[in-house]
């Protein structure tokens, strides 16, 4: 097997975790949890897996310059700026023809740039044998969590039999892909015992994926391979995109292959997982006080519980009375106070900022 690379997809809008997160530093440029920004986190726990020279990230073009910032042991020539989000099936399309103007016979992982994972050897030795898998094998590799509840915010795999096994992980055969569920299937996913969460961790062969690419998304794939050719060319990168990613469509990989193909299978990840997708999260990760409030910062309270307290400015004093189960994240320039029932709405309302001319600075 040829040495393996890495692509961390590291784009998003910045529209859940915010006022703190925002569209030019979302949430993997941010401490959101721990003390240094999470794509940081998530390069450090995959040092030593591949070769530094075979990580590629690909980011939003106005975040590339704070991703570098943010990694500066990342090559810069690998830190890819898109002109513009078209989804993941584009990011995977065209981290597909970096690695394989590299090396064609190259097996890579695609994996998303802001999980939480604190046990990085397991993780390590999880992709070390979803390599092997993916070099023998025509199959799609992906990497199912164990569900630990039942969450209504994660898309589900319906483990099949065992087809294989790779460094002594089983290597299974997917059933199915499920969509979010609603509370009462989650909890008929947790209880069957092989439904696991889908953490969007993907890993194939250049071979593999540009195969499923061109039969499944056609013009996609024909507009990206004009990329590649004008790059053999002499083009420029960046030009080249400019040029012809607006005309891709935008659609998830998941959509777009992964739910289609003709062959995925999984291994069971032996290591902790949390997406982190919305402030309530960050309670999983973080000590509780008496009253159950989660705290970051100068914080006072009387008479609350189960609230959720996020302020970096220790010269700023954030003070509840008599309030519970609130969010509360004030920042330099926006304070935001939300119901933990209503935190999916946090998107809508930045987009509803955005949409207005004399509040767009803010988003």
């Amino acid at each position: 097997m040829s040495k393996p690379y890495l692509v961390i997809m590291a784009g998003g809008r910045g529209e859940r975790f915010w006022p703190e997160s925002r569209a030019q530093r979302p949430k993997q440029l941010l401490p959101i949890v721990g003390e240094v920004p999470m794509l940081q986190q998530t390069v450090e726990r995959l040092e030593g897996l591949v070769d530094a020279d075979h990580i590629f990230v690909i980011t939003n073009l106005e975040q590339r310059a704070a991703t570098l910032e943010v990694c500066p042991q990342l090559d810069p020539a690998k830190v890819i700026g898109e002109p513009m989000g078209r989804d993941t099936a584009a990011a995977v399309g065209l981290a597909t023809l970096l690695v394989r103007r590299e090396d064609p016979d190259a097996v890579f992982a695609m994996l998303p740039a802001d999980a939480v994972i604190h046990n990085a050897a397991a993780l390590r030795a999880t992709l070390q044998a979803a390599f092997q898998a993916a070099a023998q094998s025509p199959a799609l590799v992906t990497i199912g969590i164990q569900a630990q509840h039942p969450a209504t915010g994660y898309g589900y795999i319906q483990q099949g039999p065992v087809v294989d096994k790779f460094a002594g992980y089983p290597l299974y055969q997917v059933e199915r892909f499920v969509e979010k569920p609603d509370l009462e299937t989650a909890e008929a996913y947790l209880n069957s015992g092989d439904y696991f969460w889908n953490a969007g961790m993907f890993i194939w062969s250049v071979e593999a994926i540009a195969a499923e690419l061109a039969t499944r998304t056609p013009d996609l794939w024909q507009s990206l391979q004009a990329i590649e050719i004008e790059l053999a060319q002499g083009g420029v990168l960046d030009k080249l995109m400019a040029k012809y990613y607006p005309k891709l469509e935008k659609i998830s990989i998941d959509y777009a292959v992964i739910e289609k193909a003709q062959s995925v299978v999984m291994l069971q990840a032996d290591f902790d997982w949390d997406d982190v997708g919305e402030w309530p999260a960050i309670a999983r990760h973080y000590p509780a006080d008496a009253d159950q409030n989660v705290l970051r910062g100068s914080v006072a309270l009387q008479a609350a519980k189960g609230n959720i307290v996020y302020t970096r400015n220790q010269d700023h004093l954030v003070a509840l009375v008599g309030v519970d189960d609130l969010i509360v994240v004030q920042t330099e320039d926006a304070t935001l106070v939300c119901h933990q029932e209503h935190a999916q709405s946090i998107k809508a309302l930045v987009q509803k900022i955005g949409a207005e001319a004399a509040l767009k600075k803010f988003t």
